[in-house]
């Protein structure tokens, strides 16, 4: 379920629709909100749904790592100018030795793009626009998932 969570009763409807997890975006938390992020994880696994963190700065994205989410993304697009930068990730992993499952998300539209995030240490890919935009959406799925 990709609504960004706030709150126990939004992991009750993923739980309810099927998901498998949830999204918890690390900003929001560094932020002070009500509820502590490590709460809503630890709400999410004793209901039988999965947590991705998601981080888009390197602060952001050590406190992600230090948390018991089961996967933390980098999301390469700035939340705050909606500026997409695929070195984000680059930049953030860098600098990184976490042994969580990460994914990079956002602005990934080719196989270069997948092969240039594999390298920089991504294990997974969220590619939302790049897929929906095109017209054989079968083709194009096989063409990324088969690009590394």
């Amino acid at each position: 379920m990709k609504d960004i969570t706030i709150d126990k009763i939004q992991i009750d409807a993923a739980k309810k629709i099927g998901a498998d997890y949830f999204l918890l975006i690390q900003s929001l938390f560094d932020k002070k909100m009500v509820l502590e992020m490590d709460e809503l994880i630890e709400y999410g696994h004793k209901n039988g749904v999965k947590v991705i963190v998601e981080a888009h700065t390197s602060e952001e994205f050590e406190n992600a790592c230090k948390t018991n989410a089961d996967i933390v993304g980098i999301n390469n697009r700035n939340l705050d100018t909606l500026k997409i930068d695929l070195n984000t990730t680059k930049k953030i992993l860098e600098k990184s030795n976490s042994s969580k499952i990460i994914i990079s998300e956002s602005g990934i539209e080719s196989k270069e793009d997948i092969r240039f995030l594999h390298k920089c240490g991504a294990r997974g890919y969220l590619v939302g626009t790049a897929i929906m935009k095109n017209e054989n959406i079968e083709q194009t799925v096989r063409g990324l998932v088969n690009s590394i």
